[in-house]
């Protein structure tokens, strides 16, 4: 700023200069009449002179109709008795020899002034700009002390990770502690997890909890269009941590710099790859008396260089999963605080409602029902917005412009009646929550179902259930109405997926327990690329029956489930149509007494 304000003195003051140099020239002086002595006297002679100033040999004066006039006088004596004679106004002045001198001095001294100054702005111009050019390899990271609110207490839904970064913290605090028993305190903590897991907002508790300087960077900002500018900004970053010791140096989306090396066009002297280098370096060059640790944050460290995550580097890899039932409803507690919620909202509903959600996902839908909540005017937030905010996240917000015919909308209800059916009858399959046929997003209907706790393994049992469920609006549509329609396609490429997973992956078929194909891998050039199918023909065809033969049996046991249930059925989706969504005690209402598979089916 203070380099600002001496840059626009600097520019005023050449204006000046460039006014006063220029302003003579501008200037609107009287013209002044040159004439022969000779012809003065004739004037004089003639009265026409009404004054006179005598400067040695140089004579001016105006005329009797105001205009000016200047000769040079030769040796007259008789020139002022002429001119009082004639009544002539005569001032007499010293001449001024030295005057042409003074002038010549001025007209040389102000444009060479004004020249000057000209280059010594330009000479600082460039020198300004070698500066920028010098410092163009320096790191961008300024230390953050204080300037975070963010705590541990604002983080849950991992608490594993919490206890590795609270360590982190208390290794920079007191190190004497772990070194009086031989412990040294590591270099690196790498965070790993799925986009919105929470990494970023780890760092930054970290920031908030360590008394320490925090210098925070993105990958991206090491790597710039010159050569040698990111490894020159790494040994910045690095020199500026160890100054001010203990810190933590944060390095965010550290794969756009910390790729695997040789997978590039660049060869061994691509730039990014030097700048991995110098990071290698730096990592492993520390003072084991320097109290300085690097974070890091990525969701593709399959792709990271194995130099990085080798002990001695990063020596810790906290992995960040998505939060599983207890998470999800501590983190909606942190993000509630600051809204007025309605007693009517369950956090544990709302935490059964979002499975597979991220924090950052559940920060999203209660800000969506905050807006809801704002649109209708309401003082506080109901458990119905927080539904329709959940319904949003998932599946879009409602169209209530789309027209959707009546015969449409009464396939949709049958087809969302099948499916809620056999969810209620499967022993295996998650309960019903919700049944709805309003447009959403892309979807002219949806069953929602609400598991009841969190699944980490499947059985072969439980997948077969929820294939036979989503068979169901298909089988729906076909024993009513003697046709099928294109509503069935997302489910049936869920299902064939499923089934396909079963044979080839789970190894839940004929074919024994074996996994088949190789799973894609991250195509990069110098590495593998596409997939590679490790059985023969012949097996190609037995996994296409097996997954025929999975499907053909679970569409067969929604048959029979459905069949036994044709007039409720019926019956359900005419009230389906009326009300347009099912809920709580009309839900329950609707699917109590349903008739199930025998043992023996």
């Amino acid at each position: 700023m203070k380099a600002n304000w001496r840059n626009i003195f600097l520019y005023l003051l050449v204006i000046l200069a460039a006014v006063a140099i220029l302003s003579p020239f501008f200037q609107s002086e009287p013209k002044v009449k040159e004439i022969g002595f000779s012809r003065f006297l004739d004037l004089v002679d003639q009265a026409k002179v009404a004054s006179v100033t005598i400067a040695g040999d140089q004579v001016s004066g105006k005329l009797a109709d105001k205009s000016s006039f200047r000769t040079r006088a030769i040796s007259y004596p008789n020139l002022v008795p002429e001119l009082r004679e004639k009544g002539v106004s005569i001032k007499i002045e010293a001449p001024v020899e030295a005057n042409w001198i003074w002038n010549l001095a001025i007209q040389l001294l102000i444009p060479i002034a004004f020249f000057g100054l000209l280059w010594w702005l330009l000479i600082r111009q460039a020198q300004g700009a070698n500066q920028q050019a010098m410092a163009f390899g320096k790191s961008k990271a300024k230390p953050l002390m204080g300037k975070v609110n963010v705590t541990f207490a604002d983080v849950a839904g991992a608490d594993e990770a919490k206890e590795e970064l609270k360590e982190i913290v208390e290794f920079l605090k007191t190190p004497e502690k772990f070194q009086a028993l031989g412990a040294k305190i590591p270099k690196g903590l790498l965070l790993m997890g799925a986009p919105g897991t929470g990494k970023t907002l780890f760092a930054r508790a970290i920031a908030g909890e360590a008394d320490v300087p925090f210098f925070s960077m993105s990958g991206s900002d090491f790597v710039e269009m010159f050569v040698g500018v990111g490894a020159s900004r790494v040994r910045n970053l690095f020199q500026e941590a160890k100054k001010q010791s203990p810190a933590i140096i944060f390095m965010d989306e550290i794969d756009a710099v910390g790729r695997h090396r040789g997978a590039g066009l660049g060869g061994g002297h691509d730039e990014r790859e030097q700048t991995l280098n110098q990071l290698l370096v730096e990592m492993d060059g520390f003072d084991p008396k320097t109290n300085v640790i690097v974070v890091a944050a990525t969701n593709r460290p399959d792709i990271l260089d194995p130099a990085l995550l080798r002990p001695g580097r990063f020596d810790r890899q906290v992995v960040l999963d998505k939060p599983d039932l207890r998470g999800r409803e501590e983190i909606l507690k942190i993000h509630a605080k600051g809204k007025p919620l309605g007693k009517d909202v369950d956090y544990n509903v709302m935490a059964r409602r979002t499975p597979g959600f991220t924090g950052a996902d559940l920060e999203n839908v209660l800000n969506e029902a905050a807006i809801l909540a704002a649109r209708a005017d309401k003082k506080e937030i109901t458990m119905d917005e927080v539904e329709e905010a959940v319904d949003r996240v998932l599946a879009g917000p409602e169209k209530k412009s789309r027209i959707i015919s009546d015969k449409e909308k009464d396939i949709v209800a049958h087809h969302e009646i099948g499916h809620a059916f056999l969810s209620k009858t499967l022993p295996n399959a998650d309960p019903v929550h919700k049944i709805s046929i309003l447009p959403r997003g892309l979807a002219l209907g949806y069953t929602l179902q609400l598991p009841t706790q969190d699944r980490h393994l499947m059985s072969k049992g439980e997948m077969v259930d929820q294939i036979t469920v989503m068979m169901g609006g298909r089988v729906a549509e076909e024993m009513v109405f003697n046709e099928i329609t294109s509503g069935a396609q997302n489910d049936l490429q869920r299902a064939t997926e499923m089934a396909r997973k079963m044979v080839c992956e789970f190894g839940m078929s004929k074919l024994g327990p074996r996994t088949y194909g190789r799973k894609d891998r991250q195509i990069f050039l110098g590495r593998d690329i596409g997939e590679m199918k490790d059985y023969s023909e012949e097996t190609a065809d037995k996994i296409d029956a097996e997954v025929s033969q999975i499907l053909d049996q679970c569409y067969g046991r929604a048959k029979k489930i459905l069949t036994k249930n044709k007039a409720r059925l019926i019956e359900v989706a005419k009230i389906l149509q009326e009300k347009e969504s099912l809920e709580n005690s009309y839900l329950e209402e609707a699917l109590k007494d349903l008739k199930g598979l025998e043992a023996d089916e």
